[in-house]
């Protein structure tokens, strides 16, 4: 699954450790979600989509594999 994390936070001045902070998850957390190592659960996603105020969907994209 791939995500647009990153330049989210990067578009809105935000720390990895800020954004960590603000989810109660640890920085390393962060980086893996951003360099696609690893896919959050649904409730991290909810939290990262409220936190920016946006849709799970706008952030994460869902591609089928073939």
């Amino acid at each position: 699954m791939k995500n647009r994390l990153e330049e989210i936070r990067k578009q809105r001045g935000i720390r990895q450790e800020e954004l960590a902070d603000a989810l109660k998850v640890s920085r390393q957390t962060i980086s893996s979600l951003e360099n696609g190592r690893y896919n959050p659960s649904i409730i991290l996603a909810f939290k990262i989509a409220r936190y920016f105020d946006m849709r799970i969907e706008d952030i994460f994209i869902y591609e089928e594999e073939e």
